[in-house]
Formats: structure tokens, sequence, C-alpha cells
């Protein structure tokens, strides 16, 4: 089979195949080398514990451990002022703590905090030590279907054939267009600000997240006493502080931040991008299947847009490699819809309940300020609630791929 991009969603499919016995190739429009390079992305993942479980099961988990900051705690402050953190927890105020489930979880965090760049140096490090075959720099350029195959027509022209091809390009899939799956969503009106900074204080693998008028500003902990900023402001705003210069753009972080952390700097490159959604109509098409951002992008409210891929792959490699086991083909229809109704409810549910979380929390409604507070501050006193989301949070609910539970396939 074919898998039509090599990042972190398409390289843990093709690990988690390989671990099950089949024989996937991969193709990516960008230099496979770039992968393993120290500076080829800047932003960072926050996975949940089910995640680092698959990871662990292909062959990636030993790499990545030692880039894997816990994540202990979560402290959501809802809040017009930045800094809320600096001062007594207002009413409206939740904890999540991982020692409330640390028992049913093995001693697990509630997640990990992980750059991207190190994601993917050790998944393609795993991918050349499983000898999976990788063609890249290579674009595919078009996709068409024939009894018993699918033709994946790359960008110099050649034709590969195979009884399945998956679609892991993004949310730009050439494939997805290809075979005539049109995609539902909306702008935001938002633009999520990312980058990396150094902390005076330790963060103890405290995770902060204020929900302010302009949207969420989250302080997720990295290791080395560094924190990921995912900051969320206007569009117009969002563009502003892209033309900012170094001063005024840490003048207007450190508004937001406060000094709970003491002195923050800032390290590496600087993102902002437009925020919005987007859902294919179908997960899968005669001879293609599409996981991660080329099936759903969804806001990074929960930070939760990687762990849906992350599932996605789980799952697919799950089906495909108990099809091969019963003498199927991988590429039937009946195969391909197993697939999308595992994945088809917990996708549509995620999104939507996160573009609930952004119209409900990005505004300074006074009756819905009055409600979501109220909310937050009696989800915190109630233990079971507070478990239920931690465990949700973490992957732990639902009916998981066995990668997902640790298992291997």
């Amino acid at each position: 089979m074919i898998i039509a991009g090599a990042g972190m969603a398409g390289s843990t499919l093709a690990l988690a195949l390989a671990s099950g016995g089949l024989r996937p190739l991969l193709v990516d429009p960008a230099p496979f080398e770039a992968q393993l390079a120290p500076t080829f992305d800047g932003r960072s993942s926050a996975i949940a514990y089910s995640s680092f479980r698959q990871w662990r099961a292909i062959g990636a988990g030993q790499a990545l451990e030692p880039h894997a900051q816990r994540i202990e705690q979560i402290l959501v402050t809802d809040g017009r002022t930045p800094g809320a953190a600096a001062r007594k927890p207002l009413p409206a105020f939740l904890r999540f703590d991982s020692s409330e489930i640390s028992g049913r979880i093995e001693g697990e965090p509630l997640g990990y905090l992980v750059e991207n760049r190190q994601i993917r140096a050790a998944l393609s490090k795993a991918v050349i030590d499983k000898n999976i075959p990788v063609i890249a720099p290579m674009a595919a350029k078009a996709l068409s279907v024939e009894p018993g195959a699918a033709k994946l027509t790359l960008s110099d022209g050649r034709v590969l054939t195979a009884p399945l091809a998956v679609s892991a390009e993004g949310r730009g899939s050439v494939l997805r267009r290809a075979a005539g799956i049109g995609d539902i969503g909306w702008s935001y009106g938002q633009s999520g600000v990312v980058c990396t900074v150094r902390l005076e204080r330790p963060h103890e693998g405290v995770a902060h997240e204020y929900f302010l008028p302009s949207g969420p500003f989250a302080i997720l902990p990295l290791t080395d006493n560094r924190a990921s900023l995912v900051w969320t402001e206007s569009t117009a705003r969002g563009e502003a502080l892209r033309q900012a210069g170094p001063e005024a753009f840490h003048a207007h972080l450190m508004r937001r931040f406060g000094d709970f952390l003491g002195a923050v700097s800032i390290e590496g490159p600087i993102f902002v991008y437009p925020l919005s959604l987007s859902l294919a109509e179908r997960m899968v098409a005669p001879r293609l299947a599409l996981i991660g951002d080329a099936a759903h992008g969804v806001h990074p409210i929960a930070g939760q847009g990687l762990n849906l891929g992350l599932k996605d792959a789980a799952a697919l490699a799950e089906v495909l490699v108990e099809a091969v086991r019963h003498g199927e083909d991988i590429g039937a229809e009946a195969v391909l819809e197993r697939y999308a109704r595992w994945r088809r409810f917990d996708t549509v549910t995620n999104a939507l309940a996160f573009d609930a979380f952004v119209r409900i929390f990005s505004n300074d409604n006074p009756l819905l300020r009055l409600a979501r507070g109220a909310g937050l501050a009696v989800v915190n006193q109630i233990a079971p609630a507070r478990r239920f989301f931690m465990h949700e949070a973490g992957g732990g609910v639902g009916d998981l791929p066995k990668l997902l539970r640790g298992q291997a396939l």
C-alpha cells in the first residue's frame, strides 16, 4: 500500500503497519532528510498518554522519551486579564492532577509535550531502521482507480499501483480532491501564535490555559525548563504580531504571560497561522483512506489535533492488519468502511466539541462568562467529572485500538 505524506501521522501509520507485518511505501514532497534536521520545525504538540503508548508499541517511544515532558497538572482559568496564575485562583478555575488517576493509567501523566522536530526525527529514524521504503522529495499529483487497484501518479510522471492508497497529506490533500471528497468547515477569524520560550523559574510539569476574550492562551511545559506557547488572537492582531519587532512582540507576550514564572525569553522562530475547522465529508473512497488533517483539521483549543490523527493511524492499521490475516483485500469497500465507521463518530463529535468551546470561551459576553465560570467551578468540585475529563484528554475513553492500549497488532 502507498501512504502519501511522511509527516507525523503518515510515518506513525507506516510503522504501525510494519509492526503488523505489512509493507507500506511512503511518498512525500519534502526531502526525507529534512525530517531529521533539528531546525525543521519549531512547534510542539501535546501528546495523549494513549498516543505515546502507540509510539512505544511501534518502536519510536524509546527515542522520544528523553524529549517528552510529562504534564502532571493542567490549570484552567477563565479571566479577562492575562497572568491569571499569578493571583489566587478565581472561582472559575479548574485543576487536573495526574495523581488522581495514576492508579488507573499505570503511572502515566496527563499527557506529554514534545517538540515536533523531535517527533519527526524519531519517527523518521524508526522508518529508516525498519527499512520502510520512502520516495522523496516527490509529490502525489493524481489518483485513479481500476478494479482491484489504486494508481497514484507522482510529480515525475511515474505511476505507482497498490491495492490501497492513504492520504496523510494534511488539509490540502491532493488525493482527497482527486477522489471527489469534499470538505466542510469555516474560519474562526482567529490566528494562532506559537513560539518556544525559556523560563526563569521551574514549570514543574504544569500546563496553564487561560480563556481570555480574544481566545485561549496556553503555556505548555517542555523539557529543559522551556515552554511552548499557543496564543490565540483575532486575525488582525495576529497579523500585527507577525509584523511586530522582537521588543514589541515580547512586551505583548509578557502582558499575557504575567511574571509567575520569572523572566521569559523567546527561543527560535515565531509562527502565526490562521485557525479554521475542516472536516472531510467522507473518510474513505474507492481504494482510498484519509487520516490526520486530510480528514479533519480542528482548532488547537484542546491540543488534540495530532492525537486525532494518531488515533486514525492506530485504527486503520488494526483494520488492515486484521484484513490481511483473514485473507481480505485491504482496499475493499467493506474493509475501508470498518475503519470509517470506527473513526467517524469520534472525529465529528470531537471537532464539534472543540468548535463549541471556541464559541463559548472566545468572547466577553457577561451571560456566557457567568455560565462557563459556573461550569468550571462545578467540575472542579466533582472528582468523578474531573477524572472523566482527564481520561478523555489522555485518549483513554471509548473503543480504543490495540496500539493505543499499548498492545501489539
